[in-house]
């Protein structure tokens, strides 16, 4: 099979939501459909054993929360999909930020109790500013929540973004009767506590069809055709190329606890969504079609199996064939590496894949060589861009409890960092560490893995910082001068790159307007554009 062949029957999608908006069960629901499941294991209550499939990681079990993103591959009507289920705690939003660099298109889930909170408008607006297609899932119509057109208007208000409903709702809460899809004139029937397969759908070319009134009775089905007529007077019809072009986002309602409306979304997601599109490199634009393979790293996990203590790069294939044994060009390192063993995930569950192909994800076995935003080609020199650090919100020093376990310690706190979880910060001449999170949750995630996946025992002590700033300029003297005058205050990241903790926001416009010859960045992602920055420094170890 070709290239355009291999593209044009996947789908690789990430679904995002703010928590408990029911993310993670809408994914075991598609799961389920496509056979890679037998028994969803939602997570309800501490007295529930079963645990949902993406959530692998002991601590999440035990929590009831993603931490970290899995990757989910299985196939359904001729289609192969990769989706990527995302952590919904803000804490873990990095995570999420990084993992959309990777996917073709997005599913936000609301919950229709609660509407569009702080998160959903966060992650919103990194699709947005990336131009990600995206489909709103509005869950548990089935209690009693907001008034359906309440939060379309909801949706466009907050979410910043033109909505335009493919379904909608007949009642709400215990009322609920199912949902009309506006997309193929079909009506489906709710019946709560169904796990498995949903009710064969009822097409109705004209609403007024009398089989209407005898199956959700007169008044519900007078507002439904009034709501139909509304919603096609105010939205008109659909324009799919505006969704491609992530200016419009397709609305579905349901309730994925019960398995209801999650077959129609699905289906009529791989119809919309987009195809792997390609990506673009500091050097040029990589088309999916071309047939020399490339790919970027945009995750790594340690200890995916902790029997085997594993590190596992996570790569999106953007072009060509990926083959097994095949020697590819690690551009960052400048070296070339063969694969023997890459691998396809259901969550922790993996299988050796023999290839891949653009829009696929694959696991590659990692000894420490990659990082994340790292580039494998077939052999040409390519710096795929857009996966920047973002400067951390709190700051701690790692401290080390136990002598005895230095190594451990030392070995934890850099893969876990590697990883994405946290960012490690070292200084010069004190030795001390100082790890930066996007929240307080990070910390006790770090604290536990350390301690049950390496052995090792810490504890965090809160420094007082307002902000990490990379520090470039294209005067080096300048730039050695300003580090020698604050070194108390300049760290080094885990590539040896200058970084000025300002103290508060105060000092860091004053240090912006005393040092007009310096740049103080706000993410990482001036390294892959080139601009000039001090020499990294080569001693960074306690």
């Amino acid at each position: 099979m070709n290239v355009q062949a291999e593209i044009s029957r996947r789908r690789t999608f990430a679904i995002i939501s703010h928590p408990d908006a029911g993310k993670t069960t809408l994914t075991e629901k598609f799961l389920l459909y496509g056979g890679a499941i037998q028994v969803a294991g939602a997570v309800k209550s501490n007295k529930i054993r079963k645990t949902a499939t993406s959530d692998f990681m002991e601590i999440e079990r035990q929590r009831g929360i993603s931490v970290a993103t899995s990757v989910l591959t299985f196939s359904y009507s001729g289609y192969l999909i990769n989706l990527l289920d995302t952590p919904g705690h803000r804490d873990f939003a990095e995570d999420t930020y990084r993992t959309l660099t990777a996917v073709d298109s997005v599913i936000l889930v609301i919950d229709s109790v609660k509407g569009v909170e702080t998160q959903t408008e966060k992650l919103m607006q990194v699709c947005r500013m990336r131009h990600t297609p995206v489909i709103i899932f509005i869950n548990k119509m089935d209690l009693e929540g907001k008034n359906p057109f309440d939060l379309l208007d909801e949706c466009e208000r907050l979410l910043n973004i033109h909505v335009h409903p493919l379904s909608f709702p007949i009642n709400k809460g215990q009322q609920f009767k199912g949902v009309f899809n506006l997309f193929d004139h079909s009506l489906q029937l709710f019946t709560p506590d169904k796990q498995r397969v949903e009710a064969e759908r009822l097409v109705f070319d004209d609403l007024s069809h009398p089989a209407i009134e005898h199956l959700i009775g007169f008044a519900d089905a007078a507002e439904l055709r009034e709501s139909v007529d509304l919603l096609q007077g105010v939205y008109g019809p659909f324009d799919r190329q505006r969704y491609l072009q992530g200016a419009v986002a397709p609305v579905f309602f349901g309730s994925a606890r019960n398995n209801f409306g999650v077959k129609e979304l699905l289906e009529t997601f791989l119809t919309l969504a987009p195809a792997p599109s390609g990506r673009q490199a500091l050097q040029r634009f990589v088309e999916p079609t071309e047939p020399a393979f490339s790919g970027m790293v945009f995750k790594i996990h340690a200890n995916i199996d902790p029997r085997h203590r594993n590190r596992i790069a996570f790569v999106r294939v953007v072009s060509g064939r990926f083959e097994r044994h095949a020697m590819y060009y690690h551009c960052r390192l400048n070296k070339h590496l063969r694969f023997s063993n890459p691998y396809t995930f259901l969550a922790a569950s993996k299988q050796v894949v023999e290839e891949a192909w653009p829009g696929d994800v694959v696991g590659l076995p990692d000894t420490g060589l990659f990082r994340i935003g790292d580039t494998l080609t077939a052999g040409e020199p390519l710096q795929f861009t857009g996966i920047p650090s973002f400067s951390p919100e709190i700051f701690q020093e790692l401290v080390n409890r136990d002598p005895l376990k230095s190594k451990q310690l030392e070995k934890g706190i850099q893969q876990l960092t590697e990883e994405g979880v946290a960012q490690l910060f070292y200084h010069s001449s004190s030795g001390r560490r100082l790890v930066g999170t996007v929240g307080e949750l990070q910390f006790e995630v770090i604290r536990y893995r350390l301690e049950h996946e390496y052995g090792a025992s810490c504890q965090f002590i809160p420094r007082n910082y307002y902000k990490a700033c990379w520090i470039t300029g294209t005067d080096a003297g300048a730039v050695q001068e300003f580090i020698r005058l604050r070194s108390q205050d300049v760290f080094y990241d885990k590539e040896g790159h200058a970084v000025y903790m300002a103290p508060s926001e105060w000092m860091l416009n004053n240090v912006k307007e005393t040092n007009p010859r310096l740049m103080f960045h706000h993410t990482s992602e001036f390294k892959t554009r080139g601009e000039g920055f001090a020499e990294p420094v080569n001693h960074l170890r306690a």
